[in-house]
């Protein structure tokens, strides 16, 4: 165990002797902070470019689109919950016999 430097507090370690990751607690996340707390490795990474998801080439970007559509339509692709614009494009593709793609 290693004592939690702001609050004296012993937690466990999040990874084994493997390197694998242990499943995390309620106290873990209550423990975690945001990057914010750490302006010095911010400056770090940004100065790196290793803040963030890489931007994609313009050629795979999606597009913004203006689309109408039945209502019936919105609704089964809703009913399912987040993601319904993805599983909109999937639909499409599959429709136009496009392959399908990693996003």
């Amino acid at each position: 165990m290693t004592a939690n430097r702001k609050h004296g507090t012993a937690s466990a370690p999040l990874t084994d002797r493997q390197g694998e990751v242990r499943e995390l607690t309620a106290a873990d996340f209550a423990r975690q902070r945001p990057t914010a707390d750490f302006p010095e490795l911010v400056e770090i990474l940004e100065a790196h470019g290793k803040l963030g998801r890489p931007p994609l080439p313009a050629s795979e970007r999606k597009q913004r689109v203006t689309l109408h559509l039945d209502p019936d339509v919105l609704t089964a692709l809703k009913a399912e919950g987040r993601g319904w614009q993805t599983r909109a494009n999937a639909a499409l593709r599959r429709a136009l016999n496009l392959p399908a793609t990693k996003s």
